[in-house]
């Protein structure tokens, strides 16, 4: 009984491993050497599989992979979605499973491929990964969290090409490595099989890759010791740390009202050029609570300093429902409103139940205060510090929807969340690590404002130059450059994506059959 059971899934211990070692690179154990060696055990396992097989093992690998990278979710729905920690595990699994469908059709195509063509996979395995990695960043509304490229947020001199490939250039760079890794332990196996294999594929192509990853170095090494041309801004981050269970509780309002401009009077002595407070910092909806948002306006106008800060604003009000935003407001030296953001990507099943009509039996997971609308239109703030975007939480993660709020140029940017949803778990510290890949995509510093942390200042080369700790109250002031810059990336977006989209369809309808 135990050999049988040992022989049905030994076969997977390969796959089971690259999860691991996947999962361990991300934040918090920011293992990150070890991304570059991931993939192996699960590349050199495929060459002995069929397609089935294949998917197979690509599926046990990505529910290792997601669920140790997205574990952390239960912890939203377990400790405010009311449900218990066992269903709160099976809506991850499930979420896991469903994310696994990308790594089991990546290991598929990859099998087929690598089996059927001379091409080395050291470029067989970035082309198809990037390819379903930047599907999967866009299908059912996209979830990009987990991207393999974020395991390498501290590489400052590698992630620089992030302003011309996005995100995905690092992906690919990894998996090339992998991928070479892979041809070397099975080159012997390959010529074997295919008496025919040229050697010289795998030569010149472990000969780019060397010269692409010089080059991509000495571009960094360039981009790090570039002269930024921009203004001096001095920014305040105040991070309220107010208990998510007591935020919208009535009898502390006046507690979390207070808790927030108390701080911004501490910041004062910095002499900020603008306050920022994070997502829904307010307990009360500014513009239709009339006597809380009068005191914080005349709080606004004793300070003389611009504010930022989140709101629930009310858009439309009937008897039986309100349509609800969540949004950011800048009140600017006089207490008058400057720029209104409507946060546009909401979180499905945290801020609206999509499918309503079919889904009418699901209820959000995370219980709120009503199910949000979302903003339509991608604004800039144009103040006398600079112009600025402001993305509201889990935008930020969503690097073709940040580059659209910059095509017009801009100074910098904003990031307001409130992550105490997440606990002390690696939820905080991954969302934290995107936000250096914005700065480089756009080249612009990003000024990070979290209700319980990480808040924290980004320039606009991805350094962190200063952040918080989790679940304390702080005043968090630091001095930025202002970055005008326009980066291809920018310009262009996920060109690169793209092609390597082109390539994968190139190399698949190569492998149908054709008749004679």
């Amino acid at each position: 009984m135990e050999n049988t059971y040992l022989k049905k899934y030994y076969p997977l211990l390969p796959a089971l491993t690259s999860g691991i070692l996947l999962a361990l690179a991300f934040p918090r154990f920011d293992l990150s050497v070890l991304a570059w060696i991931s993939f192996v055990p699960l590349l050199f396992s495929l060459w002995k599989k069929d397609s089935r097989e294949s998917f197979v093992a690509g599926f046990a690998f990505g529910m290792v992979y997601f669920f140790g990278t997205l574990y952390w979710i239960y912890h939203s729905i377990n400790h405010f979605g009311g449900a218990p920690f066992f269903a709160s595990i099976v809506i991850v699994l499930l979420l896991c499973a469903y994310l696994s469908l990308f790594p089991a059709f990546f290991s598929m195509l990859f099998s087929l491929t690598y089996k059927k063509t001379k091409l080395p996979a050291l470029f067989i395995a970035p082309v198809l990964w990037v390819s379903i990695e930047f599907v999967r960043s866009y299908a059912l509304t996209g979830f990009p969290w987990s991207s393999v490229g974020y395991t390498q947020y501290r590489f400052l001199s590698l992630i620089q090409i992030s302003d011309i490939t996005g995100i995905y250039g690092i992906s690919f760079l990894i998996l090339s490595f992998n991928g070479f890794i892979a041809d070397l332990l099975l080159i012997r196996d390959k010529v074997k099989e295919m008496p025919l294999f040229p050697l010289s594929y795998f030569m010149t192509g472990a000969a780019l890759l060397l010269l692409l990853t010089i080059g991509i170095f000495g571009y960094g090494f360039w981009r790090l010791h570039q002269d930024r041309i921009g203004k001096d801004l001095t920014v305040s981050v105040i991070q309220g740390n107010i208990e998510q269970d007591k935020k919208w509780e009535p009898v502390f309002q006046k507690e979390v009202f207070d808790t927030y401009t108390r701080l911004s009077q501490d910041a004062l002595k910095d002499n900020p050029s603008m306050i920022i407070w994070p997502e829904t910092a307010l307990p009360f909806f500014f513009g239709s609570d009339a006597a809380n948002t009068d005191l914080l306006i005349q709080f606004q106008k004793q300070t003389g300093v611009p504010l930022l800060f989140g709101s629930v604003l009310v858009k439309k009000r009937s008897e039986k429902n309100m349509e609800l935003t969540n949004s950011a407001v800048l009140l600017d030296r006089e207490g008058n409103k400057a720029a209104v953001y409507d946060k546009i990507h909401l979180v499905p099943f945290g801020e609206y139940v999509p499918l309503r009509k079919v889904l009418f039996f699901v209820d959000k997971l995370v219980v709120g205060i009503g199910d949000y609308i979302p903003g339509t239109q991608y604004l800039q703030a144009d103040t006398e510090v600079g112009r600025f975007s402001t993305l509201i939480c889990y935008e930020v993660i969503f690097p073709g929807m940040v580059r659209k709020f910059f095509v017009r140029g801009g100074d910098f940017m904003v990031t307001i969340t409130n992550d105490a949803w997440f606990g002390y778990t690696a939820g905080p510290y991954q969302h934290f690590s995107m936000a250096v890949f914005r700065a480089i995509e756009n080249r612009k510093p990003v000024v990070r404002a979290a209700n319980t942390g990480i808040s924290g200042f980004i320039d606009s080369n991805g350094r962190v130059l200063m952040r918080s700790g989790l679940f304390d109250r702080q005043v968090l002031t630091d001095t930025l450059k202002t970055d005008t810059s326009m980066t291809f990336y920018t310009k262009f977006g996920d060109i690169f994506s793209f092609f390597c989209i082109v390539i994968s369809i190139i190399l698949l309808v190569n492998l149908v059959p054709r008749r004679r």
